[in-house]
């Protein structure tokens, strides 16, 4: 049976997946990412995990995610805003020197979205965007069932709009965008803690952890309704680390799309969690090697 390898490169962690061509996940592995995040000790990192989850090449190919673009060919990692260094990197050519085996590259988050997409809260639908809300503010959109990339791999970057033109700079070079308001850098920045503590808080009744959540939900649906307009898709699916929370803010997102959005816009419109967890990214992007060689 045919076998590839998933990749998905986070700033802390590196996760590996062997999967069938169903998607069945063989054997998992996950290393800590090298800090400072450069590319050359990173993906070192990377080749020395492919070789201890798959000693006997039994893997035919890999697809990796890394924090940003790709470029059209799927072999360059164009920029990682969040990573120091990461810019026009080779990442297939050094990747395929290190663990003879094709590899194709693409943007973490459209990972999340093709395995949301293939396994999970996705499968219904052929037009759907989805945002990961984690360190940063990641998207992916699928039309007609096919990732869109744009003319040269650097489509999908919803978490990039401005919600504020005279709000906080983006490493993006933008100023104000969805990012610097609803990512954990904007949590801390904002609240000074990490946003799973402030999903205790409000579990727990604080009121300031709630009306925090409830503000955060809105300023999610604000920066979602450009997105709903142009793309008009049958679903926004929430993943990434901060919504384990959702349950805190989604409903005030609701809210706002509904009030913002007139039902002739926006249809049936599903708004949905994620439910692959931090599995989506080395789903997906098993799903792009697969793919490739197809």
């Amino acid at each position: 049976m045919q076998q590839v390898i998933g990749i998905d490169l986070g700033g802390t962690a590196i996760k590996l997946g062997r999967f069938t061509t169903t998607g069945e996940c063989l054997q998992s592995l996950s290393v800590p990412t090298p800090q400072p995040q450069y590319p050359k000790p990173v993906l070192t990192a990377v080749a020395k995990a492919v070789a201890t989850l798959d000693p006997h090449y039994q893997a035919t190919a890999i697809g990796i995610g890394t924090p940003g673009p790709a470029d059209i060919t799927a072999r360059i990692a164009r920029i990682a805003i969040n990573l120091p260094g990461w810019l026009d990197i080779p990442v297939a050519a050094i990747l395929e020197a290190q663990t003879q085996r094709p590899v194709v590259v693409a943007n973490d988050a459209n990972c999340a979205g093709l395995g949301e997409t293939w396994l999970g809260a996705g499968q219904a639908y052929q037009n759907l965007i989805l945002l990961t809300l984690g360190t940063g503010v990641g998207g992916c959109i699928i039309l007609n069932g096919q990732l869109f990339v744009g003319h040269d791999g650097c489509a999908g970057e919803l978490g990039l709009v401005t919600l504020d033109p005279n709000g906080h700079e983006c490493h993006s070079g933008n100023t104000g965008s969805l990012e610097q308001h609803v990512s954990a850098q904007a949590i801390r920045r904002e609240m000074g803690m990490e946003p799973g503590e402030l999903a205790t808080l409000a579990a727990q009744g604080d009121k300031h952890a709630i009306a925090f959540w409830q503000r955060y939900g809105r300023l999610l649906g604000i920066g979602l309704v450009s997105s709903i307009y142009v793309l008009n898709p049958e679903a926004v699916i929430i993943g990434g680390g901060i919504s384990a929370a959702a349950r805190h803010f989604l409903p005030a997102t609701q809210a706002e799309i509904s009030q913002r959005i007139r039902p002739h816009y926006r249809g049936p419109l599903q708004i949905l969690t994620a439910t692959l967890g931090n599995r989506a990214g080395m789903i997906g992007a098993a799903k792009i090697a697969l793919d490739h060689i197809s």
